[in-house]
């Protein structure tokens, strides 16, 4: 197929060059209603509707069905799904998909959000496999090979596998034998490869999931090719998984009224990255180098190896703040993606950084700005998954048919959790809803608290628990 074209953004720009009359939704109507126009008005043009000759996300069959058809092409997919509610939508659809209430999946405990949701929106049974700790960045990675064979050989009726490859920080592990290890008892591999996106670009990036086997594969195009928020892709390459199935669950998940400028988006992605020529590429990787080079130049952190050359993680050293530091890079205008306890993740773009003497300037300002800053104790628990394999105390149904109670912290230890804890970022829940709450569950959430990180949902009068 011709990589070249856009269908979709191309039959976009060509109706609005029409200047067509709107009797139709949205209000707005191509722009002309609305306060904002000096930052909307050439988007607003875009944010068009399922009329004739635009298609239809839900049963394509023209632009739309062309611009999905080269994505898959590009991909090495069966079949390209485009998502406008995120990769969140794809996990949601993937879980419905691929099992039913009651039904077994086993899942990576270090999980987002929405894999849990999608769990419960199906009403199954999920086997939690916990993730190695490493100890030299100070945080869980992922499940070794023989904590999945075990779960396997354990819970041959498994439905599924669902995966999350990479990490928020770009690590990856060999996610193939765990692959091979489901389809050898013909059970589908799901992957979370929300951050992987450009992992279609081949060397030096790692190799995507989809590549290696996976059955389906959901990916963030607006986490690092150039698409609009809430812009994905979901995968298929496998028979074990049902396409049908998964565009039944879609449009479920989904709004009837996608965006189509977040759709116009994926089709330029996915044309953005089929350009990615050796010598662009290049370009980028050097730029990424350069931009480490000056990470490197200070005292008070050291930058963390990462699997994808594009994440780069400056973890802090002992006794410095990393919410303080990232706040110091903030008050420059230099905004990081994500800050944990000790770690402060910085991302580049597919494209040479452009603001290299303005970075130096900031890390410059930064590191002095830290020599006056006092010291910080740091508390570090690895002990939050000391079991291998992990089943809720509930089921999903018994959830919904119990009284909930909400106690104060203290009080909350012992008692199964009726709502997740999530730092957000990432979005990976500290406790389970469904599981039982312990001491080292209440002294991570004191000392993230402490360092400032954001948690969801987050009720400073206590917990909501499960009174049996």
């Amino acid at each position: 197929m011709n990589q070249k074209q856009m269908p979709l953004y191309e039959t976009l720009i060509h109706f609005a060059q029409q200047e067509p009359i709107s009797f139709h939704v949205p209000g707005h109507k191509n722009g002309e209603i609305y306060p904002a126009k000096d930052f909307y008005d050439r988007i607003l043009k875009l944010d068009l509707t399922e009329l004739p000759g635009l298609d239809d996300l839900h049963s394509p069959t023209g632009a739309i069905a062309e611009a999905q058809q080269l994505a898959a092409d590009f991909f090495k997919a069966d079949h390209t799904f485009f998502l406008t509610g995120g990769s969140t939508a794809g996990n949601l659809a993937m879980l419905l998909a691929a099992c039913s209430s009651g039904d077994k999946v086993i899942v990576q405990r270090n999980c987002h959000k929405s894999i849990l949701n999608g769990l419960e929106l199906a009403g199954a049974h999920p086997v939690f496999i916990s993730p190695g700790y490493d100890e030299t960045v100070g945080r869980y990675t992922n499940p070794e090979i023989h904590t999945l064979e075990t779960a396997l050989q354990e819970h041959p009726e498994a439905r599924a596998v669902m995966l999350t490859y990479p990490d928020y920080f770009g690590k990856t592990f060999p996610i193939q034998e765990m692959i091979e290890a489901a389809h050898e008892r013909d059970i589908p591999v799901l992957v979370d490869e929300a951050h992987g996106v450009h992992f279609s670009l081949g060397e030096p990036f790692p190799l995507s999931a989809l590549f290696l086997g996976a059955d389906a594969v959901v990916q963030s195009a607006h986490k690092m090719a150039p698409a609009m928020t809430m812009g994905a892709f979901l995968h298929v390459k496998s028979s074990r998984i049902s396409k049908e199935k998964l565009g039944y669950y879609l449009q479920m998940v989904q709004s009837s009224s996608p965006s189509y400028p977040i759709m116009a988006s994926l089709d330029i992605s996915r044309y953005f990255l089929a350009s990615m020529h050796f010598q662009k590429i290049q370009e980028v990787l050097e730029s990424a180098v350069q931009v480490k080079k000056r990470l490197q130049a200070a005292d008070h952190w050291q930058l963390v190896p990462s699997d994808d050359p594009l994440k780069l993680t400056l973890q802090v050293k002992k006794g410095i703040s990393a919410k303080e530091t990232a706040a110091l890079f903030e008050q420059e205008k230099v905004y990081p993606e994500l800050i944990t306890h000790n770690q402060i993740l910085f991302i580049h773009g597919l494209a040479p950084f452009a603001h290299i003497k303005r970075l130096e300037k900031t890390i410059k300002t930064v590191n002095g700005q830290l020599k006056k800053q006092a010291n910080h104790g740091t508390i570090v628990r690895n002990d939050l998954f000391l079991n291998p394999m992990q089943e809720l105390e509930l089921s999903y149904s018994e959830m919904h048919q119990i009284k909930q109670e909400l106690v104060p912290f203290h009080k909350a230890i012992g008692y199964i959790a009726a709502e997740a804890i999530i730092p957000y970022p990432p979005g990976i829940p500290l406790i389970l809803k469904g599981e039982i709450v312990t001491e080292a569950h209440m002294d991570m959430i004191k000392h993230l608290q402490a360092q400032g990180v954001s948690i969801q949902k987050w009720n400073k009068h206590g917990m909501m628990i499960f009174r049996q």
